[in-house]
């Protein structure tokens, strides 16, 4: 029989005193420290606005220290890359939106792949980006749009709010299912191209900056992009009720680098599933015309992830090119 000296037999002892000890004391629980939120926007704009929103709820929630680190640039995706290489321990984690995570890595060189490198937490809101006409056109829905459009080849003109964008993958790829040949009208954003609307240079527009318009009554509402109904504009069809091919949700959540714990992803979605149904919330994402989305970690992973991979089948279909 294998006989310990004292000395062995002593070293094993504390040896699992130590390991006994270790294992009775509770897990740390999070968060303890200061968390960063990166945000891939300059400081101002609506994703800028609703984190430091998000920030000061937590700071005040939770009582540790929430700074933002905006990193603008490149849509977002320097933001997306730094996120992905951070520490998975729920002190840094990012502003998620539509476009880096979905359609940005199949138009640019990036270092992550949406499908592997992130945690996606959870969902807040979504911005509305209805696809719209002058009111004075003789348009009044989305199908008389598109009938006249089929009849006149190439005669739509049209445009969105951002070249290769989630809103023009999703009304391009309707487009074409109906068999309707249009002309695409790039323009530097927005702003720009709704004064191309009003200016009569092109006939359609999907974006966001509509809601001014649509209450001055200079423009009329024909559908929505994404699959969110807009509570002021209930009779308004989305893409999705019209079974368009994609309807992708133009949205604002966060995520974090791949591998957090569960139990760190359920404080975060614990603490924010409270934050949306506060009424200073609902009054942010009014002030940001937005619509309150919540959707929590498994959700909202589905959501986009399944957006990303459409995404993929429909952008060579289509054959969008590089800007």
């Amino acid at each position: 029989m294998l006989k310990l000296s004292a000395k062995v037999c002593a070293s094993l002892l504390l040896f699992c005193l130590i390991a006994a000890q270790s294992l009775a004391q509770p897990t740390e629980k999070f968060p303890t420290k200061p968390i960063t939120i990166i945000v891939g926007f300059a400081v101002g704009g609506g994703g800028d606005i609703s984190s430091r929103w998000v920030a000061d709820y937590l700071r005040e929630r939770w009582k540790v220290p929430v700074v933002i680190d905006n990193k603008p640039g490149a849509g977002a995706t320097i933001a997306a890359s730094l996120l992905a290489r951070a520490k998975p321990d729920g002190y840094t984690i990012a502003l998620a939106t539509t476009s880096p995570f979905t359609v940005a890595p199949y138009f640019q060189s990036l270092n992550y792949d949406p499908g592997k490198d992130f945690t996606y937490l959870f969902q807040t809101l979504v911005s509305a980006q209805p696809l719209f006409v002058k009111a004075d056109t003789p348009f009044k829905t989305i199908q008389e749009l598109m009938t006249w459009a089929k009849a006149n080849p190439n005669k739509l003109f049209w445009s969105t709010a951002a070249t290769n964008g989630g809103t023009h993958i999703s009304t391009q790829a309707a487009f074409k299912a109906a068999g309707i040949e249009a002309t695409y009208v790039p323009y530097k954003g927005g702003a720009d191209a709704m004064n191309g609307l009003l200016g009569g240079q092109i006939q359609a527009l999907v974006a966001a900056e509509f809601p001014p318009h649509a209450a001055a009554g200079t423009i009329r509402l024909l559908a929505e992009s994404g699959p969110d109904k807009i509570p002021e504009y209930p009779q308004v069809p989305t893409y999705k009720e019209l079974n368009f091919p994609i309807s992708v949700p133009i949205f604002y959540g966060f995520a974090g680098p791949a591998g957090m714990a569960p139990e760190v992803i359920k404080e975060w979605e614990s603490a924010v599933s409270e934050m949306v149904r506060t009424p200073e919330f609902i009054e942010l994402v009014n002030k940001l015309k937005g619509t309150p989305a919540y959707l929590g970690h498994a959700a909202f992973t589905e959501s986009v992830t399944g957006v990303y991979r459409q995404m993929g089948k429909l952008i060579p279909e289509l054959n969008l090119k590089k800007d």
